[in-house]
């Protein structure tokens, strides 16, 4: 079963990775996301954006094991995209893409392994505050990412959950069995909070 998910796992250190401004760190974040998303025209291009990541990795002292830990829940999606890919393209479009794909979703873990996402939240909500003056609403905006980030750990319970109950049934596994009563309480999980943040008043 999975056990962990990417946004859910922060290494503490004194690296200026971790001491780094995370509004700045997010910045650089897009920034990167996009030029290694558009940027690269052949494998070793895509190459050198991983490798620029990797780098970051032992800069900021993260564990091999740890940062794996936060890829491997998505190695089954990422295998059936770069199959469909080579299908499509031919293996040196896939491999070009694929390792850029790779590299970004590197780079958006480290952002989660060096920085909390308590300090990211609150950084991000400075930064947005002089938009507020002009009519952009940064309390919602800020709202929404916070509630986005927490819910993917009770998303990953749920799944666990579901799991764990067909498990114990000895049933077998099913994508319907398994997605439709995984559905079924996220979307009584969007209500509830839905419910308890119009009572606080908190959205109109």
């Amino acid at each position: 079963m999975i056990r962990e998910l990417p946004l859910g796992v922060y290494v503490p250190g004194n690296t200026w990775l971790h001491r780094a401004n995370p509004a700045w760190k997010f910045v650089a974040l897009v920034t990167f996301i996009i030029v290694a998303t558009f940027a690269p025209n052949a494998p070793w291009q895509s190459m050198t954006a991983l490798t620029l990541v990797m780098a970051l990795y032992m800069w900021a002292r993260i564990p091999i094991e740890v940062a794996w830990r936060q890829l491997v829940p998505l190695l089954p999606i990422l295998i059936f995209l770069g199959a469909f890919l080579v299908w499509q393209n031919g293996l040196e479009a896939a491999l070009t893409t694929m390792i850029s794909l790779l590299a970004t979703i590197a780079a958006a873990n480290l952002l989660t392994l060096t920085t909390t996402v308590e300090a990211l939240l609150d950084s991000l909500d400075k930064a947005m505050q002089p938009l507020a003056r002009f009519g952009v609403p940064v309390d919602l905006i800020s709202l929404t990412i916070a509630l986005t980030i927490r819910l993917i750990p009770l998303m990953l319970q749920t799944a666990n959950e579901v799991l764990d109950a067909r498990k114990a049934r000895g049933a077998g596994f099913s994508v319907t069995a398994f997605g439709t009563p995984l559905v079924i309480r996220a979307v009584r999980r969007a209500r509830m909070i839905a419910e308890a943040l119009v009572a606080r008043g908190a959205v109109d």
